[in-house]
């Protein structure tokens, strides 16, 4: 009787094996023989499912590599279309795709990449309910918005339900990322970072370099790194992986190719993740 357990573990063993066919084997072999992925971390990457708002600089090399990656079901939201301008930085989308829906865009890349993959789409701005039934169904939220309105109402609707959240911005030659873990009682949430600005109405907000590029300027491939960080960190967290960005904030500097991160602690009387008054 000694050896049930072992024997269970093997049987378990087995079926994660079993779940993957030839195809996936073949598909993502590369990284199924990492120990931090294995066969049985690739079944969890199959039935994942990411919600990911906007398809742009940061959202692109995000959904490839997701996609790639074999991430179950990837759950797009963007109301935009494609504009020649977008095309520097875009790389999910074509010369060809000009005009067209961006959701739609992506779904022809993603799926010609991984016809595995399922591709959920939203041509319009989710807010309120829409947005919270999004985030509650959703293992990871990916954050590829370009405004601070979208990044606070989101980062609200995560530390509601509990989800993770990775954050990334870029602007100029520059970028962060960082880890928000709601479901961590220890873990900051996006309002952390920004305290001044998260009690602020939009009309009264100040403006920032962060908020959006399109009147900074972008280097293409600095939404790239940026963008690949997202995908990693979103994959280390539904691998389960705990050494990742959560209470820190990466700084890319790409015109001195040099990375920098600093310490985010959560606040007690942040607006979003804080303790209730009188707690």
């Amino acid at each position: 009787m000694a050896g049930n357990g072992d024997e269970d573990d093997l049987v378990g063993a087995s079926a994660a094996v079993a779940a993957l066919t030839d195809q996936q084997l073949l598909r993502y072999s590369r990284q199924i023989i990492l120990p931090d992925i294995d066969e049985a971390g690739q079944q969890r990457l199959l039935q994942s499912r990411v919600l990911v708002l906007g398809l742009g600089g940061l959202g692109s090399p995000v959904t490839t590599y997701l996609a790639g990656a074999g991430v179950g079901q990837l759950v797009l939201v963007d109301p935009d279309t494609v504009e020649v301008s977008n095309l520097h930085r875009q790389i999910l989308h074509r010369t060809t795709s000009i005009g067209i829906a961006k959701t739609e865009s992506a779904r022809t890349s993603l799926e010609a990449l991984n016809p595995e993959v399922e591709i959920v789409t939203h041509t319009c701005r989710l807010s309120g309910d829409e947005l919270l039934d999004a985030v509650r169904a959703a293992d990871v939220v990916v954050d590829g918005t370009d405004n601070f309105e979208s990044r606070f109402e989101l980062n609200r609707a995560c530390v509601a339900l509990r989800t993770p959240l990775i954050y990334g911005a870029v602007v100029g030659m520059e970028g962060q990322a960082s880890v928000f873990r709601a479901d961590r009682d220890d873990s900051p949430c996006y309002a952390c970072l920004y305290p001044d600005l998260a009690g602020q109405p939009e009309a009264g907000r100040p403006s920032s370099n962060w908020e959006n590029c399109s009147g900074q300027g972008v280097l293409g491939p600095v939404a790239g790194i940026v963008g690949c960080i997202q995908a990693t960190e979103a994959l280390k967290v539904l691998l389960g992986i705990e050494t990742n960005l959560v209470g820190r904030l990466l700084l890319v500097d790409a015109r001195t190719m040099e990375f920098h991160w600093f310490q985010l602690k959560k606040s007690p009387s942040c607006e979003a993740c804080g303790a209730p008054t009188g707690s």
